[in-house]
């Protein structure tokens, strides 16, 4: 059983920089997809980055290029979402997700099967 779980959320002032983690289990992380959604309030579900498998590669929404980064330690099984430089309106619910596609990259959430329950991040003005 594949189990996503999201930590390292919180309430920070703009500005600041926060690093989210998903500790995955029942699934190899360097051997599928990992990608952050984010969620804000009233809207929906919006891709934020991606990691592939195999060979490493990153995509990320053109929103936050040069503002987050994607990243994993195998060791630990784990994806890393750090996040500088936060604003306002980054506050949302953050998810974890993972797929099995082999298409690349995949920006829908509809192509994500493994899911965690998501870390709040809250950015004060």
């Amino acid at each position: 059983q594949v189990q996503l779980v999201e930590s390292g959320g919180g309430l920070v002032q703009a500005g600041d920089s926060l690093r989210l983690s998903c500790a995955a289990s029942g699934r190899t992380i360097n051997s599928y997809t990992m990608v952050w959604f984010l969620q804000a309030p009233g809207k929906e579900r919006d891709f934020v980055a991606s990691l592939r498998g195999a060979g490493g590669s990153t995509f990320y929404a053109d929103s936050v290029k040069g503002q987050f980064t994607i990243s994993r330690d195998n060791a630990k099984n784990t994806v890393y979402l750090q996040m500088n430089s936060l604003k306002p309106q980054d506050t949302a619910l953050y998810y974890c997700a993972s797929s099995s596609s082999i298409l690349w990259p995949v920006t829908a959430t509809r192509s994500y099967t493994y899911w965690g329950q998501g870390t709040q991040v809250t950015v004060s003005s």
